[in-house]
């Protein structure tokens, strides 16, 4: 039998696109064989370009001119979001903006910030792009819930349009936003031009200004000074879902899922909202003793001896600054810990149970299972990288 031959146009500059590869030919590595097309030149490609390949089957972006031509000739193929809604008669690959919308609120909320901005970026004509919109209304509507009004917004232009001008216009946008504010980037290219027009504005990151950014390009993230919080997206899983996919409707199955879900596995903590912005000096010692000694066992008690207060009065101070009691935020600690654990390590479930300091393993997996709605085993699988296979 001969193998399938797939053309492949994902861009590789960022590493979305590198790690939807992954998975993709992780995929075919146990599946296959198959005989890709693919060029480093990324989404440079033509309609000429498709018939002459004679392909089975296309993974792709949302390139307008091959959508036409793919939907045309009806080949087997996975869309990759991008630049437009989901498109009809193919499967589309879709990240979890509602999710990764809520994320962001979350962790600006556990920084303590009252003010809140997006910075978005433009798709066709002067909309903005689907998902980018999609995680600015998701952010919204966690924010709205906890109380605060929807935050201010920033739309930038796309690459190569006047970057000098836009840059002084978002500076100019970032020094009159009221301070210290959490900002939420789209995704991480949008993140950077942020710390930069913070520069020029003249405006401290992350004492005046914290930002996250989408994605967790860590190269990317290293360029912003200090290093950008930014959200996980598991594209790798998406890739192999993607190949999965691909292979059904190749063989011409019925059982062809509509769309992909790219998942967001966890927000990568790192300088860039190393702050606490609250202004009572008690809470915020007690939420820094609590980020450094998330690995191990503590009570409230602790907590409150640690920053010299009463029981009563640090839980009174928690509820009317944070809107939580002082055991939800070490339960949130904890398992953010967990978490980090299960999805960057292989140690195994026990392992980690043990380093934590939990008395057994099933007391441990009620713990995790009760704040992230999963057993510890069911997190790892759904949004840890792919180890030998699915």
């Amino acid at each position: 039998m001969r193998p399938f031959k797939v053309f492949l146009l994902i861009e590789s500059s960022r590493a979305s696109g590198r790690h939807l590869l992954e998975g993709i030919v992780r995929y075919a590595h146990h599946h296959g064989p198959w005989s890709f097309y693919w060029e480093p030149r990324g989404l440079q490609a033509d309609r000429a370009t498709l018939k002459q390949l004679d392909v089975d089957g296309v993974i792709f972006r949302d390139v307008q001119l091959l959508k036409r031509e793919v939907l045309q000739r009806g080949l087997p193929a996975v869309v990759v979001g991008h630049g437009s809604r989901e498109i009809r008669g193919l499967i589309n690959v879709v990240t979890d903006s509602a999710t990764i919308g809520r994320m962001a609120a979350e962790h600006l909320l556990q920084c303590g910030f009252k003010h809140f901005a997006f910075c978005g970026l433009v798709g066709k004509g002067s909309q903005q792009l689907p998902w980018s919109k999609d995680r600015f209304e998701a952010l919204s509507s966690s924010l709205a819930e906890a109380g605060f009004r929807r935050p201010q917004a920033h739309i930038l232009a796309r690459p190569g349009k006047d970057w000098p001008g836009q840059r002084r216009r978002l500076a100019d946008w970032l020094s009159k936003l009221p301070t210290p504010v959490g900002l939420m980037a789209c995704n991480d290219d949008c993140g950077v031009q942020v710390a930069e027009a913070c520069k020029m504005a003249g405006r401290r990151v992350p004492d005046e200004v914290g930002i996250v950014g989408v994605d967790n390009d860590e190269v990317v993230c290293g360029l912003c000074d200090p290093p950008m919080t930014s959200i996980d997206i598991n594209f790798e899983r998406a890739g192999y879902e993607a190949a999965q996919a691909l292979e059904l409707l190749m063989r011409k199955s019925r059982r062809v899922p509509a769309k992909i879900i790219v998942l967001a596995s966890r927000l990568v903590p790192r300088r860039s909202t190393d702050f606490v912005a609250v202004e009572d000096s008690c809470l915020a010692k007690a939420l820094i003793f609590m980020r450094d000694h998330a690995s191990s066992p503590f009570s409230v008690t602790e907590v409150a001896h640690a920053v010299g207060a009463s029981r009563r009065s640090l839980e009174r101070r928690f509820r009317k600054e944070m809107g939580v009691s002082i055991l939800h935020e070490i339960r949130r600690v904890r398992t953010d810990e967990i978490a980090r654990l299960l999805l960057e390590t292989t140690l195994p479930v026990n392992q980690i149970a043990e380093k934590l300091g939990f008395e057994d393993e099933q007391h441990f997996a009620r713990y995790f299972g009760s704040a992230r709605k999963l057993r510890p085993l069911a997190f790892r699988k759904a949004y840890g990288k792919l180890v030998n296979g699915a």
